[in-house]
Parts: C-alpha cells; structure tokens; sequence
C-alpha cells in the first residue's frame, strides 16, 4: 500500500476584478431597460422609450461617479490625510484622478443632452434603435476611459479606511522614534489605544490611534511605525510615521532608548531627533528616554517605564503643559486646587413680612 502524503489542495487562481465601468454600465442599461412611457400611438411610445433610455442611461452614470468620489469631496481630505496618499501613490495622483471623472461627467451630460434632442426628431423602430445603440456606445467608452482612475480612487478609499479617523480640530500627541523603543508600550499606559506589542522590531506597521484625557479636551494619541531616519530608502510603514509628524501632530514625543537594546545606538536616535528639530522649528517635540527600569543614567532628560509606570505621572503632566490651550479654561485638576477668589460680604436681607404682617 503506497503511503499517502500530505493532501495537495488545487489553488485556482483568483480571477481579476471586473474593472468599476462594468458594473455601472450593466446598472444604467438595466434601469434605462425599465422604461415605460405612455403615448397614444406605438410610434410615439417607441420615440419617449428612446428618450427616457438615454435619460436614465446618463443620469445613472452620473450619479455612481459622483458616489466613486464622494469620499474625497464631503468633507475634503484632511492635511494628514492627503499626505498619507501622497506617500503612498505620489503627489497629486487623486487630485489628476478627479479631474478625470469630472471631466467624464462633463462629456456625458453633453452626450445626453444632444442625444435627447436628436431623438425627439426620430421616427421609425430602425432609426431610434441604431440612434440608442450610438448613444449607448459613446457612453460606455466615456466610463471606460476613466476606469484606471475609478480604480484608483477605490484603492486610495480603501487604504484610507484602513487608517484611524483623525481629528484636525482636536490637539494630537504623535509618539515617535526608533524601532522597538517601547512606543506602543507607552502609547497603551497614556491612552485608550490597544496596540500590538513584541520583542521585536517593526511590530507596528501603521498608524494607530487611541485618546487619552487632559481634563480640558480629549487628546489624540498616535502610535507610529519605528522610523530609522533614511531620508530616500524609507518604507510604506515609515513614510506613514513621517506623515504623522509632520501632518498631524500637535506634539511629538519622541522616544530614546539609551540601553541598546532595540538594535540601534544613542548616537543614530540622536541624529533624527536633531534633524526633525532642524525641519520643524515650529513643532514642540519633547524627547524621553524610555526603558529606565533596565539602565538609568545622568541625563536632563525625562525617563520612564512603560513596564513599571515609573516617570508617566511626570510625563503627563508634561505633555498637558505642552498641550494645554492658550486663553482657554485650566485642566479640570488645576483648576479644582485653584484658590476661589474671595467676595466682599454682601449686607443681610432683612427678613420677609408675611401678608398677615402687612394687614396689621
């Protein structure tokens, strides 16, 4: 008896998506395929089935282009957000990709609009199909055109889904550094966020979000991928971390790790916190040493432990320092050891006479 292997399963491959003009062209012939005009003669119904054909053909067309862009219309994307794209696909590929279906919705409402007229002066079943059947042409090599961009869009929306919703009005604490530094750690003891942690480096591979409070507003925490400081050969993950700092970020905490033991010197993590300081002369980023529970040494630094809780207390407060509103209402916890400011004793009201009183 020959002995069996293990079981060879037959992968097929994955038929390729139908490109997006599919779908909506089967949807605006269908519905253009539903119509039922009334007329008194069989002539004049074929002439109104012709032009309500090539209404609702357009005008569905129109409507799910519309929807294919919606996504980055109402409301426009967010600085942050056109960044990520923008690393990801190149600067101004979904800005050149709206101008296209624009331009296609364009050119089909000018399609329409000259095929209503000319059926109105149609007469006879072979003119009014071969004058459909025109139309119905034109219009599909106008959808069929734009489909490189619809699918890019999809793709981008899709991505985008992918990434945490970030609020531009609310503050936004970016924690930033080298691989395996102990960010995600930190980001888990100063937010709501639960992000993946390991012993290794590059757990993280996109951004996430969590919110922690200041007493004063809900502030945005965003965990970030490690970043090496290479300037050309940085990865998706780092072009991610990059954006963060210099799209969203309110203050950026940038993490240390003097005890080596992520697998890359002191030196190399000081080099990149100097040249973010150099580019961003504006942004507040406050340096912290991590891992203090392993190596502790002489520094002005804040250290901290992610493991222990040692130097968070500290670091909050820190940060509601940076973070804090200028002109705005104190934090909560300030402002109830704040002393209340004294008032002049007012003179006593004399008491009230009651009706009875007043009668005698």
């Amino acid at each position: 008896m020959t002995p069996q292997g293990p079981s060879r399963r037959r992968h097929r491959p994955t038929a390729p998506a139908a490109p997006p003009s599919v779908g909506i062209l089967d949807l605006a012939f269908h519905r253009a395929s539903l119509a039922t005009p009334h007329g008194d003669s069989k002539p004049e119904r074929d002439r109104r089935r012709a032009e309500l054909k090539i209404v609702r053909a357009g005008a569905t067309v129109v409507r799910h282009l519309r929807l294919e862009t919606r996504r980055f219309l109402h409301p426009p994307l967010t600085p942050f957000e056109r960044a990520l794209v923008a690393e990801r696909y190149g600067a101004g590929s979904v800005e050149r990709s709206l101008t296209r279906v624009r331009r296609a919705e364009e050119r089909i409402r000018g399609l329409q609009r000259d095929a209503e007229r000319g059926a109105r002066r149609l007469h006879g079943p072979e003119m009014i199909g071969d004058a459909v059947r025109a139309y119905y042409g034109r219009l599909s090599s106008f959808v069929r055109e734009v489909d490189p961009d619809l699918a890019r869009l999809r793709e981008v929306e899709r991505f985008l889904a992918e990434r945490p919703q970030v609020n531009p009005g609310l503050p936004t604490l970016v924690v930033a550094g080298f691989p395996n530094v102990g960010k995600s750690s930190l980001v888990g003891r100063l937010s709501s966020a639960h992000p993946k942690v390991a012993e290794y480096p590059f757990t993280t591979l996109s951004i996430a979000l969590g919110h922690a409070d200041l007493g004063f507003d809900r502030l945005q925490v965003l965990d970030t991928p490690g970043v090496l400081g290479r300037v050309r050969h940085a990865n998706p993950a780092e072009a991610e971390a990059e954006a963060a700092v210099r799209r969203a970020a309110t203050v950026v905490l940038f993490l240390l790790d003097p005890t080596g033991t992520g697998g890359h010197s002191i030196e190399e993590q000081e080099r990149l916190l100097e040249r973010w300081r150099a580019e961003l002369p504006e942004l507040p980023i406050l340096p912290v040493e991590t891992k203090c529970d392993l190596l502790r040494r002489p520094t002005d630094r804040l250290q901290v432990s992610a493991l222990t809780g040692e130097g968070v207390p500290e670091l909050q407060r820190r940060l509601r320092e940076l973070v804090r509103p200028k002109g705005e209402l104190p934090p909560m916890e300030e402002a109830l050891v704040e002393a209340a400011p004294e008032v002049e004793d007012l003179p006593a009201r004399p008491p009230k006479r009651s009706g009875r009183a007043r009668r005698e």
